[in-house]
């Protein structure tokens, strides 16, 4: 284990600067260069980097860097690769292809550059060693580099890959810039997540939870500005005046927590961010029952110290800080948000799913958490289709609606119920009902953006999700959405990179892997494909990888390899026509397999007819609802909804393709060979044209009605 070094107790003074291409790290005063510019780096990955370079060549586990650097195990994992990366970004790197940082999944990293030491010159006294705790602040990064994240499944054609629905540029990696300082406001604040001193399981997202509440009882008071939440591992880097100058904020709030038993302490302190000074502070030891009333203090002090008196409604503000009368039902409502806020896995969302159903049986009227379980559910349909899904989900939502209509959480939750169902005017009043409430407001972005997105309203939809990305720097979950976004309108190129920087900073989830490797199987790129998929399948064997393989292997002619893995990827999620769809395309394809596909292809029509009349404006799915239709002969039904996925303008390189693929599959070779053009000027990779055998008797292959689709 390492430890944090000691002047009194190390032998030699530890090296000056450090080298290694065309980066220079100077250890005494805290900076990096690349190629002779500074890099802005924030003091725990300047931190990181030196734990690195003070080991290169050796893999240094995941647990020595928190304890080297953060001084403790009790911060979220994620604090770790933020700042992984951070370096990566400002060095150049590359985590796909890395030159300077290795990552060794799920244990640690390892410096692997040559390079160059640097010793100090003699000097008298105890050698100065890079601060840790205390080192004082760079700027923060302010570019790209997580909403509430939307496992939302997409289709690419032929036998459908199944990506999780998430501003790159030109380049692959994420863009850091200096922070623009900004004038602070006399009244106000940025709420920093507060940080856990004990060790038990939860305290982590329990402390960070009292930061989230606190931060949107603060953010509806009048008079009182209040940053958008920074994140958690943004709390507390030693100097508040950068981050003022970078929020244009003048105070900073922020607080350490530790419970033990059934004891609570809390100190909490309100910083000036023009000297640094200390405004006020306060030591809370108390019952842990007494959570609410300490917050509710809290909240008291900061907006009497920042606006001289308290706000006419106390018990408004005293009421956003007791969302329920159950403390019991407090703690689950916290780990459920918590799961929420990330890219979310389905297993995570499961698991979220269990943290609110608890919080309502402790306290059945718990709105927030009925709000919770709301989106839940929502995203959950998403990412399945399922539409039983769809009809309890729905229920959910409603009963939030019932419980609280005013509330904020509740107006984003009816957000994303509305525009799960196609209804974009409903949905877009919710989402910009949500807009005063600071704390919600990048989710409420991301759901905009969603929605002109469907809309094909690209600039407008770029322009909500940069405005997430702002008051979220550093959030996977709006890479993703960005990345979608330019999935959309046919940017493969701009898409991948999206989402390469979204599984640099969230490197676990396997979702992202999944639609990294549809994206690259999509824009004809098979080997980075199926590495994606297997790197995916190895964090956790979801339907959508399995299905995404599958595709793969049905595109290089291996149809009883595909139809396999599309059977498992089916037991693994029974609702979703996409899956089963995707088993008749396999039989089809393969010798003998057409009568087994025809049952198949039933299914699945009857499966996505449910499905998209719920969502109507789904136009992918209507166009594979055409194509379950031609198999099944239904000549009339197939042209129908073809033609309805290409009036809704969404998703054209997709509609095209598969337009393509039914007109083969009815006989009508020009019709196919025009729609096949209007795919290759969408961008559409010639790979996926020959991977369908219906298509290959339009470019002289073998009799169209012997065929699979694909």
């Amino acid at each position: 284990m390492m430890e944090p070094g000691n002047p009194a107790t190390m032998g030699p003074a530890p090296p000056s600067r450090y080298r290694f291409a065309d980066v220079t790290v100077d250890v005494a005063a805290h900076t990096v260069t690349r190629g002779g510019e500074d890099c802005a780096l924030e003091p725990k990955a300047f931190a990181v980097l030196l734990e690195l370079l003070r080991h290169a060549g050796d893999m240094v586990a995941k647990d020595d860097l928190l304890d080297a650097v953060w001084g403790h195990r009790h911060v979220t994992p994620g604090v770790l690769t933020r700042a992984i990366a951070q370096l990566r970004s400002a060095l150049g790197d590359d985590a796909h292809d890395p030159r300077f940082i290795q990552t060794h999944h799920a244990l640690g990293y390892r410096f692997i550059a040559g390079l160059e030491v640097e010793a100090p010159a003699p000097a008298s006294g105890a050698a100065a060693l890079p601060a840790r705790e205390d080192a004082a602040a760079m700027p923060d990064p302010a570019g790209p580099v997580t909403a509430p994240a939307r496992p939302r499944a997409w289709r690419w054609g032929l036998a459908a890959l199944v990506l999780v629905g998430a501003l790159a540029g030109a380049g692959a990696w994420v863009h850091w810039r200096s922070p623009e300082r900004l004038p602070p406001a006399e009244a106000s604040v940025a709420v920093l997540p507060f940080s856990t001193l004990s060790g038990a399981p939860g305290d982590a997202y329990f402390a960070e939870g009292l930061a989230v509440e606190m931060h949107g009882a603060l953010a509806g008071v009048p008079g009182l500005k209040v940053a958008a939440l920074q994140p958690a591992e943004g709390r507390r880097e030693g100097d508040v005046r950068v981050l003022g100058r970078r929020l244009g904020v003048a105070t900073v709030l922020d607080a350490s927590v530790r419970r033990e038993g059934q004891r609570m302490r809390i100190d909490a302190r309100l910083s000036d961010t023009r000297n640094g000074f200390v405004l006020w502070s306060q030591t809370y030891d108390r019952d842990a029952s007494d959570i609410f009333a300490t917050q509710s203090e809290i909240a008291r002090e900061v907006v009497r110290a920042l606006l001289g008196v308290l706000p006419p409604d106390v018990p408004a503000l005293d009421r956003r800080l007791r969302p329920t009368a159950d403390l019991a039902a407090y703690e689950p409502y916290l780990h459920g948000l918590n799961l929420l806020r990330g890219t979310a896995s389905l297993s995570e969302l499961a698991e979220a799913r269990r943290a609110f159903e608890a919080a309502l049986e402790r306290d059945p009227r718990f709105a927030r958490a009925q709000a919770g379980l709301c989106r839940v559910g929502i995203r959950e349909f998403e990412a399945k289709r399922d539409v039983g899904l769809y009809d309890a989900a729905q229920a959910t939502c409603m009963k939030a609606a019932r419980m609280d209509p005013a509330l904020g959480e509740v107006s984003l939750a009816l957000g994303d119920l509305y525009a799960s169902r196609g209804e974009a005017d409903a949905a877009r009043k919710a989402y910009e009902d949500t807009l005063h409430d600071t704390a919600l407001r990048p989710a409420a972005y991301i759901g905009l953006g969603r929605l002109a997105g469907t809309r094909d309203e690209d600039a407008l939809a770029m322009d909500y999700f940069e405005r997430a990305r702002q008051l979220q720097p550093g959030s996977a979950a709006i890479h993703r959405e960005i990345g979608y976004q330019h999935y959309l309108k046919g940017r493969l190129a701009d898409a991948i990179a999206s989402f390469r920087v979204a599984t640099t900073l969230s490197p676990d989830d396997a979702g992202l892997w999944s639609s990294l490797g549809g994206l690259h199987l999509a824009n004809g790129e098979r080997e980075p494909a199926a590495a994606a998929f297997e790197r995916s399948l190895s964090i956790e064997p979801g339907f959508a990888a399995l299905s995404n393989l599958g595709t793969l292997r049905y595109e290089q002619g291996e149809y009883d390899e595909a139809a396999a893995l599309y059977s498992r990827a089916s037991e693994l999620n029974p609702g979703d026509y996409r899956m089963v769809g995707n088993i008749a395309d396999a039989l089809a394809a393969s010798s003998g397999g057409r009568g087994r596909a025809n049952a198949a292809y039933r299914r699945a029509a009857e499966m996505a007819g449910r499905y998209v009349a719920i969502r109507s404006d789904d136009a992918e799915a209507k166009a594979w609802l055409a194509w379950y239709r031609a198999n099944l002969d239904d000549e009339a039904a197939a042209r129908r909804w073809l033609e309805d996925a290409r009036r809704l303008g969404t998703a054209r390189a997709e509609v095209a393709l598969l337009g393509a693929m039914v007109h083969a599959r009815l006989g009508d070779r020009d019709a196919a060979r025009e729609s096949m053009q209007e795919a290759r000027a969408l961008d559409v990779a010639e790979a996926r044209l020959q991977a369908a055998p219906v298509l290959r008797q339009v470019t002289g292959g073998q009799e169209i009605a012997s065929q699979g689709g694909g």
